[in-house]
């Protein structure tokens, strides 16, 4: 009987060799971590306004720390590789900080003005929007909501926003990955992303309750849904690896200017509002910590 001696030997045995069906299962993997962070709110029955604060101040700091652990050096690093292709702009290659410069700067650009859009992009968020949605007051029709551009909502669709494109490049990332066929560092990868994505499933949940955006059930929809694009990037970066990875460090600095645009503009103002300002820091700081040492665990 042949006995398997690692992990690799283990996924392959189980998967097969073909790096598209790899990327296809690597992308379910960190997707359904994402869905069971995003599930924990179930469990999570009525919380008060100062537990909602503190939740949130932490997914603040998991988001603070995975912008530059998980996605702004990271991003360098991969465009610093010499094995990297560069896109070029008038005859010079854009190597090393410029890339994740590049994407950092749109992504900040684009939550900026974020607000003339973002009520379209509700029903993406959560079906809920499109038809009633609770708030502090009562029950008020989500027509109402666009037009009174009530700053909690918007304030949740904007994290909600940043969180899935923070999910897009590591679902890419994962997929050049396996695409590489670079399996044992891939396999790494995906457990590195799926264990940090179980704190930012949470952190969606948490921001849509904080909203009032609904029942527990569909504050846990919505953190599913944040995560579900990993699935699709990660096939993509499989198949197409060599125009998937050229790309890669500017979708990671794009979700990095996002996020701290996020932090900064909505969380830390919303998490203040309340007087629970010491409970909401105290929490960043705990998810600062929380990512940071499951970056250095995970390598």
């Amino acid at each position: 009987m042949e006995v398997v001696t690692s992990v690799e030997e283990l996924f392959v045995r189980v998967v097969g060799t073909n790096p598209v069906l790899q990327g296809l299962v690597g992308g379910v993997v960190i997707a359904s971590m994402n869905l069971a962070g995003a599930m924990l709110v179930l469990v999570w029955r009525d919380p008060t306004e100062r537990a909602l604060d503190g939740a949130l101040g932490f997914a603040a700091g998991v988001m603070l720390s995975a912008s530059f652990t998980s996605l702004l050096l990271p991003g360098i690093d991969f465009a610093s590789d010499p094995s990297y292709r560069p896109l070029s702009a008038f005859g010079v290659e854009l190597v090393g900080i410029v890339p994740v410069l590049v994407g950092f700067v749109l992504g900040v650009v684009l939550l900026d003005q974020s607000e003339k859009w973002v009520r379209y992009v509700g029903p993406l968020v959560s079906s809920r929007l499109t038809e009633r949605a609770e708030t502090d007051g009562g029950i008020k029709r989500a027509e109402e909501m666009a037009q009174t551009a009530d700053s909690r909502v918007v304030g949740v669709l904007l994290f909600t926003v940043a969180i899935t494109l923070h999910n897009m490049p590591e679902g890419l990332a994962v997929g050049v990955g396996f695409g590489s066929g670079d399996v044992a560092n891939a396999i790494g990868l995906m457990l590195a992303i799926g264990i940090q994505n179980i704190p930012e499933g949470l952190a969606v949940s948490v921001a849509a309750l904080n909203a009032g955006l609904g029942r527990t059930y569909y504050a846990a929809v919505a953190g599913i849904r944040a995560g579900a694009v990993e699935i699709p990037l990660a096939l993509f970066g499989a198949w197409a690896v060599v125009v998937a990875a050229p790309v890669l460090p500017y979708a990671m600095g794009f979700a990095a200017g996002g996020m701290l645009y996020v932090i900064g503009h909505e969380i830390i103002p919303e998490t203040h509002a309340h007087g629970y300002e010491r409970i909401a820091t105290l929490g960043m700081m705990a998810g600062t910590v929380v990512m940071l040492s499951l970056d250095v665990l995970l390598g």
